[in-house]
């Protein structure tokens, strides 16, 4: 009877003075790789930079960088935003293929691609086996111009759902977009993929609000400045497209409701894509932040618990958070 008081007595005691509880330890982190380095925009290095500290912000997340051997533009800044662990290189001529880039996806539960339109191939090892890690549940986010990658691999172009340019046309699937009924259309006329007027502010209009991604956001918000990708087309197989925005012809737009928020299913894999994010103050619309963070929790676990902040954009008004490099 001692003994039993004397556990009874401790269990007790040590509840009360330790630091958590077994329903207050906190969860594993998400762990993240952010992929980059053939971009041919100028400020991929600091987007990835920028990426990276969103998402620690959150607390939720691990996030690592590999970048290819073959960098593209944005020299200067490869220097300034320098990534503990991540090699900086040299602008070199593009290559047919980056043999030498081969990550461990096994190790992550998603992958941000932060590529442009001029990625060199992938290996067919590492094609096979980032085919084989979205298969067997691992997630993706395609931010901006990765969308515009790896025109010639056929399970990427199903992984992004609508992409651009690389020469894409009616022969990799339907444009997609809503009319101005709100119908959603799938149009196989024949043209080229990816266009942008001149970058400007844009209203964003939720489509589907039940969606884990925007469930609590307001249903139409402005984006700050950024460019407004139209005329995506694609495989759009298992593809739900979360938001639109209009794209004017007044800006040498479509007079369509173009995706800038979209989710694939592909195997037991979950992939978010956004065309949004062109540069710095693009990515400090807090619209982004906040799509960004959800995406890649979703993406890696099918779940959001990351709120909708104060500072959320509104219908009338953007909303940025001018990032500092060391706050």
């Amino acid at each position: 009877m001692k003994t039993l008081i004397y556990l009874l007595l401790t269990l007790f005691l040590g509840i009360g003075s330790a630091p958590a509880t077994f329903a207050q330890a906190k969860k594993p982190l998400i762990n993240v790789l952010i992929v980059d380095g053939q971009n041919n925009h100028d400020q991929w290095p600091k987007i990835t930079y920028m990426m990276k500290r969103y998402l620690e912000e959150t607390g939720k997340f691990s996030v690592d960088v590999q970048r290819s051997y073959y960098t593209w533009n944005g020299g200067d800044l490869v220097e300034k935003y320098k990534i503990q662990g991540v090699p900086t290189t040299q602008s070199l001529p593009k290559p047919k293929m980056d043999s030498a880039f081969h990550p461990d996806f096994s190790k992550y539960d998603v992958v941000i691609n932060n590529f442009g339109w001029n990625a060199a191939p992938w290996s067919d090892a590492t094609q096979a086996d980032f085919e084989k890690f979205i298969q067997n549940g691992g997630g993706l986010v395609v931010i901006h111009a990765a969308d515009n990658s790896f025109q010639q691999w056929p399970a990427y172009n199903r992984m992004i759902g609508l992409g651009g340019w690389g020469d894409r046309t009616e022969k990799d699937g339907p444009y997609v977009y809503y009319d101005q009924d709100g119908k959603l259309v799938r149009d196989n006329s024949v043209g080229k993929a990816g266009s942008h007027g001149a970058q400007k502010e844009f209203l964003i209009t939720i489509r589907n609000a039940n969606h884990p991604i925007t469930k609590g956001m307001p249903l139409n918000w402005m984006h700050t400045k950024d460019e407004m990708y139209d005329r995506l087309r694609g495989p759009a197989e298992q593809m739900d497209v979360l938001a639109t925005a209009f794209s004017s012809k007044d800006n040498h737009g479509t007079g369509r409701n173009e995706p800038m928020l979209m989710t694939i299913k592909m195997g037991k894999g979950r992939i978010f894509h956004t065309p949004l994010g062109h540069v710095d103050y693009s990515v400090e619309c807090v619209g982004f932040i906040t799509c960004l963070q959800r995406g890649t929790q979703w993406a890696a676990t099918g779940k959001v618990d990351i709120p909708v902040p104060g500072d959320f954009p509104t219908e009338n008004a953007v909303s940025q958070r001018k990032f500092v490099d060391n706050p």
